[in-house]
């Protein structure tokens, strides 16, 4: 287990958003990141998306956000760039980027003194690797922080709910987690030899569907996995759906959760081999008002789904720190 840099605590994160609002104008809360790091941030955008009046947002894989300047960018708005070690050199570019454009630079990492931190005006420092509820700390304080600029710039009717729902969450993931190794372990020998794993979800939780099947399936297993969205998969991509035919399906607690409800029951209808991870199963509702529920769903999903993924790696003999060209390649 790796030593941990010292959190961001919520105090520091309302510090922070104090000293960022202190100035006029802020209109846009911006999100920039590559692969997992990217997914992580969803759920912030998700919120503000659902939350904010006039607060706007956006979520951009780095490379586009540098090659194809959106008009946003400007001293108007804060950009949050992320990357786990704060070595991958696109968003190290973007937080350049950001700052010569005159936004306000927030870099996200869980190594401070990483090369992504160097043009940066705040940075967010978050714990990854001492527990399952920390797989998903990342998303937790992008989350913290957005639901800070939310209430800063425009208020925030549920900040009170919110507030409870992240003193809580930690606790409910790695309780949670103690009880699926078992069902994790019948996934693993169920989907082994399989070369193709369809993952689908909605709400904040599609981001947790879209990181699970490029980096945990395709990315660490090598194993092709397209993913979906609960509400699209109605139209057009229910007609792969056959007897036998593998998905994984995260079902929401919350406003999203019928369109989730739907696909299950579409699945159950044709005979599809299906692994369903609810997060009604972890006691989400113990900590999180309905009002907020929906943007939790993803951080309990992450810290299960992190399980099922080791599980899966045993069986098929593939570690997840297996690759074939990423850290393999100078130039690519």
């Amino acid at each position: 287990m790796q030593n941990e840099a010292q959190t961001t605590s919520l105090v520091e994160v309302k510090q922070m958003v104090q000293s960022i609002t202190k100035q006029q104008g802020i209109s846009t809360v911006a999100f920039v990141g590559c692969g997992a790091s990217m997914s992580e941030l969803y759920p912030a955008k998700y919120f503000l998306e659902q939350e904010a009046h006039s607060l706007r947002t956006a979520l951009l894989t780095a490379n586009e956000f540098n090659y194809a300047r959106p008009n946003f960018a400007d001293e108007s708005a804060v950009v949050v760039v992320a990357s786990l070690g704060g070595t991958t050199k696109e968003p190290i570019e973007a937080t350049k980027n950001a700052h010569d454009w005159g936004c306000t630079v927030v870099a996200v990492t869980h190594n401070p003194d990483a090369k992504l931190t160097e043009a940066a005006d705040y940075v967010l420092v978050h714990s990854f690797f001492t527990s399952y509820a920390t797989k998903a700390a990342k998303t937790k304080v992008v989350l913290e922080f957005s639901s800070e600029m939310l209430n800063a710039v425009e208020g925030y009717d549920n900040y009170d709910a919110i507030q409870t729902a992240f003193a809580g969450i930690d606790d409910v993931i790695n309780e949670g987690v103690k009880s699926v190794t078992p069902a994790a372990k019948e996934f693993a020998q169920e989907y082994k030899d399989d070369q193709l794993i369809y993952t689908i979800s909605s709400g904040a939780t599609f981001g947790t569907a879209y990181s699970t099947a490029n980096f945990l399936f395709m990315e660490m297993q090598w194993i092709a996995s397209p993913v979906i969205h609960s509400g699209e998969y109605f139209h057009g991509p229910f007609e792969m759906t056959n007897n036998g035919t593998p998905y994984l399906l995260f079902m929401n607690d919350g406003k999203t959760r019928h369109l989730d409800a739907r696909v299950l029951e579409f699945l159950q209808r044709f005979e599809a081999r299906f692994t369903v991870i609810d997060a009604k199963d972890y006691g989400l509702d113990s900590v999180c008002a309905p009002t907020v529920i929906d943007y939790f769903n993803p951080l309990i999903i992450t810290g299960v789904m992190r399980v099922y993924a080791e599980e899966l790696a045993k069986a098929r003999n593939h570690p997840l720190t297996k690759r074939q060209y990423m850290w393999k390649l100078e130039n690519y």
